[in-house]
């Protein structure tokens, strides 16, 4: 999911949100969106949560990333929390 903020935040403009079955999924998600942006010379200016790896979020300023183990998603509810945000259709 993808969702536009820039009408309704100061801190980023686009949020996207996955989720992942296990911790080792999502470290390989991570691990992936990295290797991909650091082709394009882009380092993300904060990564969070790959130790316990149930929410880690690479923080690249206009886009942040979130990727969850699916029951941290669910528990968190973070597209809840900015349901005026336009959302952004994914390609399946």
């Amino acid at each position: 999911m993808i969702l536009e903020l820039k009408d309704v935040s100061s801190f980023t403009d686009y949020f996207i949100i996955c989720s992942a079955e296990s911790s080792t999924q999502v470290k390989t998600i991570a691990d992936a969106i990295e290797d991909k942006f650091s082709k394009s010379k882009m380092r993300p200016l904060g990564v969070e949560g790959l130790d316990h790896a149930r929410w880690v979020l690479l923080d690249y300023g206009d886009v942040v990333i979130h990727i969850f183990q699916e029951e941290s998603r669910e528990y968190y509810g973070l597209e809840k929390l900015w349901l005026d945000a336009p959302r952004i259709p994914v390609p399946e």
